[in-house]
């Protein structure tokens, strides 16, 4: 059986950590991302067969990486790990704002699903979309991200549901605040940052941020044949995050 999976986002945080784990676990990983620096790295590495370097924000991107990475054989399987984060609510958004972030984070995930949707009819595939604890909890300032997520969370089960009758399953899974380099890149500075992740030991009822590696392995698990029962689920991996809603 096939195990050829497209893992985007695959440069940094959750993606890479999740490239890694599969590929340590025998997939075929397929990995694109913007650094191709970092993508060299992995498949140096051996943890992709093959690379694709690519800004999903393009809207012509998608399909493009499709072609690339249905070379030899169709995809099984689809992470989608690529996302953006930033602040931003009713007293300071913008419409250029909310439509860029809708743009990498609702529509990024429609093309890409999309452009594999009839590999996954024709392998029975699986793939997992990575959300937010936001998609599930309002937070204030975060508006256009939290609605962005929660749009995500709303395409799994609709797409579990379209997908059903060939065997298809899509799932999603929903970190709370993880270790990465997402939130700098929203515009944290360093030091902000270090006191997001102190706040995060409050926020979190198991008392901590959460690891990359963590993720990949909820990821890994939603993807395998071990959940071959389970499609349509938001999958909560966030230290208890959502439980209160603190921040």
């Amino acid at each position: 059986m096939s195990r050829k999976v497209l893992v985007t986002g695959a440069t940094s945080g959750i993606g890479k950590a999740t490239a890694i784990l599969l590929s340590e676990r025998g997939y075929e990983v397929v990995a694109t991302g913007r650094n191709v620096d970092a993508l060299n790295a992995l498949k140096q590495a051996g943890h992709a067969s093959s690379t694709i370097s690519a800004d999903l924000a393009e809207p012509d991107a998608a399909q493009a990486i499709y072609a690339e990475a249905s070379q030899g054989g169709p995809l099984s399987g689809l992470v989608h790990a690529a996302g953006i984060i930033g602040t931003g609510g009713m007293d300071n958004e913008t419409d250029a704002g909310f439509d860029h972030m809708m743009n990498v984070n609702v529509h990024a995930s429609w093309r890409i699903m999309k452009a594999c949707w009839e590999d996954l009819k024709q392998t029975k595939g699986s793939a997992v979309l990575v959300s937010s604890a936001t998609g599930l909890r309002a937070s204030a300032n975060l508006l256009t991200y939290c609605v962005s997520k929660a749009a995500v969370d709303h395409m799994v089960r609709c797409a579990a549901l379209d997908g059903a009758p060939y065997g298809v399953r899509v799932n999603g899974v929903n970190p709370g605040v993880v270790v990465t380099e997402l939130h700098k890149r929203g515009g944290m500075d360093v030091d902000t940052y270090a006191a997001f992740l102190e706040r995060s030991k409050e926020t979190h009822p198991l008392g901590r941020p959460g690891q990359p590696e963590e993720i990949a392995e909820a990821i890994e698990w939603l993807l395998s044949e071990k959940t071959g029962w389970i499609t349509g689920v938001n999958l909560p991996t966030d230290g208890g995050r959502q439980l209160t809603s603190l921040r």
